[in-house]
């Protein structure tokens, strides 16, 4: 390995919109690493932390998110969401300012920022990841004609973009990341997963339930099922999604709760299930799709996108999907195991992202 490419440093950073932007970029600092590169991680919280336990020996610089916060009822998520945009564009500008002294700080050679949009810096390379080139709202029309020029805007002050998605119609992301013109320097990376399919696992559990998103629709989830998971004869873990806080207890005969999983034991414990049940986060997508899995998804109230892939994906077959305002668990259960559930196969290879990330470092 050459030297050049050994002593690149990267700087990546994650959304913090729910955990899924920090755990799709597992797989890249991993094959960063793979290459020879030191990374550097920008993150807070549970995303820092959940990051840290990954890679306990890389750097985590103390980077604020957008810290965006979210409606108690599902019908005010939109509106919530865009009384915060003179928030958001403060982040930004903030976010260029720290950029620029970190990169004279820590003599940063790219960054790869993970959908947030002010890590773009004139002198070295800069990629921005997105699924969500079209940004899906409850209003649709003008508003989502507006924000998706400025999310162009600010896309095009990258040297890339890339979209962990496959092109063509056999797809995970549909129109968001399909729209009618693409952005300069587009790539689509294939599937962007941390996980790996393994033959011959053993069944566990009749139902994992992957708990994940932004407060209070994350704790409305947990109860909602917590209350009705008591009365099944069911194998169940359930996955809290809250990094950083050990937890570990029998909630009923064959159900478990606990708070967190690693990648490796998440790996594990969806091999060995039967049926997921998840919101229908993108990343939480692309990991269901990897590993071949049946699931049931519930969009988190409100939030367009969320709620756009359940439909996108049930209709091609993919998953099953339906609103938390109808969801019962028994009912759920019984409905899925009638679904004709088609698996996600595609032609390309399911760890083209490697390929990207190899021939990116090599460019710098």
């Amino acid at each position: 390995m050459s030297t050049i490419i050994a002593s690149r440093k990267i700087l990546i950073v994650p959304l913090d919109w729910g955990l899924g932007h920090a755990t799709r970029d597992i797989p890249l600092i991993r094959e960063m690493l793979n290459a020879g590169c030191q990374v550097f991680i920008a993150a807070e919280g549970k995303h820092a932390a959940l990051l840290q336990q990954e890679f306990p020996q890389l750097t985590i610089l103390p980077l604020p998110g957008y810290r965006i916060q979210y409606a108690q009822k599902g019908q005010f998520f939109g509106l919530k969401i865009i009384q915060q945009i003179p928030k958001i564009f403060r982040a930004i500008n903030y976010e260029q300012r720290w950029l620029k002294k970190i990169v004279a700080e820590y003599q940063i050679n790219a960054v790869i920022s993970d959908n947030r949009f002010g890590l773009y810096h004139k002198n070295i390379p800069t990629v921005f990841i997105t699924h969500q080139l079209l940004i899906k709202t409850p209003f649709g029309g003008w508003i989502e004609r507006t924000l998706q020029k400025i999310n162009y805007r600010f896309i095009n002050k990258y040297s890339a973009c890339w979209i962990p998605d496959f092109p063509g119609s056999n797809n995970l992301s549909g129109e968001l990341a399909h729209p009618g013109q693409l952005p300069a320097h587009t790539t689509y990376i294939g599937c962007l997963s941390r996980f790996e399919p393994k033959p011959g696992v053993e069944k566990k559990y009749d139902l994992l339930v992957l708990i994940s998103g932004p407060e209070p629709q994350r704790s409305n989830l947990e109860k909602l099922i917590l209350d009705q998971v008591k009365s099944l004869s069911i194998t169940a873990l359930i996955v809290s999604g809250k990094p950083g806080t050990p937890q570990h207890e029998q909630v009923a005969p064959g159900v478990t709760q606990i708070n967190h999983l690693n990648a490796s034991e998440l790996n594990e414990a969806m091999l060995a299930s039967d049926m997921v049940l998840s919101r229908s986060g993108y990343t939480t997508l692309m990991d269901l799709a990897k590993l071949n899995k049946k699931a049931i998804l519930i969009p988190t109230p409100g939030q367009s996108e969320q709620v756009y892939l359940g439909e996108y994906l049930m209709e091609k077959g993919y998953f099953y999907s339906l609103p938390q305002e109808r969801f019962h668990l028994k009912t759920a259960l019984d409905e899925a195991s009638r679904f004709p559930f088609r698996s996600f196969h595609h032609e390309q290879d399911m760890n083209q992202y490697k390929q990207v990330v190899q021939q990116f470092v090599q460019s710098l």
